[in-house]
């Protein structure tokens, strides 16, 4: 298989041509091998074995404290859509951290040591946000580590939802995630008004797809009540990818504010934030970014919001800029920048984890993983539809991918649709499989193959699990 022509041609929405082969495991493994494609970093990564999965105690014993022998006793992991897998570099961090607090104290706040990874405190969310900044698509002047991904979007409308008596509306998607739904429904009931009349919800019109034509023809319709749009780059549920550049820009034609909710494609797909002319957006760093549960956040601001320091909404003394932030005389001076958004000192134990995480991103490009995610995501897609093709019962399959058929409008996610009643009996042999992906009831299973540690010989052997739990009896390689 020609893979540099089979990434180009998924790079323009259209799908590769597959050998006769594709299903086996020399195949997979081929894929794995070649010099075109971003090698993995999985030797970076802590992947859990599949007698680790069944861990009851943090006591190790002969199924829990072995490393794997092989592939096959490897838990095969494609839930980094909700928690990305630990990077070996946090321990590492950790403990440097761990013994800069229990050797200098207070002094880690200002003192670099030489042999150490980690700035000191004080400078640590800065260095996060540069090397965010790729990720992204931002300058890191226009990037916060800080908080959690609600409480940033609570900031972020603090100091960008200003409702009037005409424009009060805030345009959200059809199904967001709880984390959106309620920071928007509280943020309108705060200005004292009914959240059944000021949310526009985006309807899906295709399916459970949004399609761009529609957004911006809703927008169209009623811009003169909109007082801010905030829609999700990847919607969670379907794995859909939004054109963030030009819904933003129609947004813009009409003079609205437009923010955009990246959990799901901030470390996932491409983003040019900044070039795009987003107003703000907001993402957590446990998914694609690996740093760990509930993980400091990051926001962006854009540079004509952020540099002038007049629209920080809610101040706080890390907000204060850092040259005169200890002269401690209640005269807020905004830090330049999207760090002026701060409210409180950052964890720094959190900051540590993410600096842990975001060293493993400093080895590659988002343009190296994007063009890996696309073909790992085509391959899976291949091997789903070709089971699908072959378990149909009378004439009807028995799970359909809701996800967007063109990969320029999806990430690593694909959102598998099973019929209600093989939810349960794939649910156990994926379990029993040593298989980790979310789940979301009444049907959807959500496969999200992540090209940092995630291989083709992964999709593979998920495939054989999957197909098995559906009770069709798997051919050998």
């Amino acid at each position: 298989m020609d893979v540099v022509s089979a990434i180009r041609k998924l790079r323009q929405g259209q799908k590769p041509e597959w050998p006769a082969n594709s299903d086996s495991l020399d195949f997979a493994q081929s894929l794995d091998n070649s010099e075109h494609i971003q090698k993995t970093f999985r030797p970076d990564f802590v992947v859990p074995t599949k007698g680790q999965l069944r861990r009851k105690t943090l006591k190790d014993d002969d199924r829990t404290a072995a490393q794997a022998s092989g592939p096959d006793d490897e838990s095969i992991y494609f839930c980094g859509n909700s928690l990305g897998l630990q990077p070996k570099a946090v321990g590492e961090h950790l403990k440097a951290y761990l013994k800069t607090w229990g050797s200098i104290a207070v002094g880690g706040h200002f003192t670099q040591l030489e042999d150490s990874p980690l700035t000191p405190y004080q400078d640590m969310a800065a260095d996060c946000a540069r090397k965010m900044a790729d990720i992204v698509g931002a300058s890191p002047s226009e990037i916060v580590a800080m908080n959690s991904l609600t409480i940033n979007l609570h900031l972020m409308m603090a100091a960008f939802y200003r409702p009037t008596k005409k424009k009060h509306r805030i345009m959200c998607e059809w199904r967001p995630f709880p984390s959106d739904w309620y920071a928007i429904e509280s943020q309108i009931e705060w200005h004292g008004l009914d959240p059944k009349k000021s949310i526009l919800p985006v309807q899906p019109d295709d399916g459970y797809l949004m399609t761009t034509e529609n957004i911006c023809r809703l927008i169209d319709q009623h811009a003169e009540e909109l007082a801010l749009i905030l829609l999700p780059g990847i919607q969670y549920y379907s794995g859909q990818l939004l054109d963030v550049k030009t819904i933003t820009a129609h947004a813009h034609s009409h003079g609205i504010t437009i923010g955009w909710d990246c959990a799901h494609a901030a470390g996932n797909v491409e983003l040019k934030l900044h070039e795009w002319d987003v107003d703000f957006a907001c993402w957590c760093t446990y998914k694609y970014m690996n740093a760990g549960a509930g993980a400091i956040a990051g926001a962006f601001i854009h540079s004509k919001h952020g540099d002038n320091g007049s629209n920080v909404g809610l101040k706080g003394w890390y907000g204060h800029d850092k040259s005169s932030r200890f002269l401690m005389d209640n005269k807020f001076a905004p830090t330049p920048g999207a760090q002026g958004f701060q409210c409180s000192n950052p964890s720094i134990v959190d900051l540590t984890c993410l600096s842990g995480s975001l060293s493993v991103f400093q080895k590659t490009s988002m343009a190296q993983l994007r063009s890996k995610a696309l073909l790992l995501t085509a391959y899976a897609e291949h091997l789903l539809s070709t089971i699908a093709a072959r378990n149909q019962h009378e004439g009807k399959a028995p799970f359909e991918i809701i996800t967007p058929s063109d990969p320029r409008w999806r990430g690593t996610q694909l959102s598998v649709l099973l019929q209600e009643d093989l939810m349960e009996i794939v649910s156990e042999a994926l379990i029993e499989g040593g298989v980790v992906c979310d789940k979301r009831k009444p049907g959807c299973i959500r496969v999200a193959p992540v090209p940092l540690y995630n291989t083709f010989e992964d999709v593979w052997r998920f495939m054989r699990v999957f197909e098995g739990g559906l009770g069709v009896k798997v051919g050998t390689p």
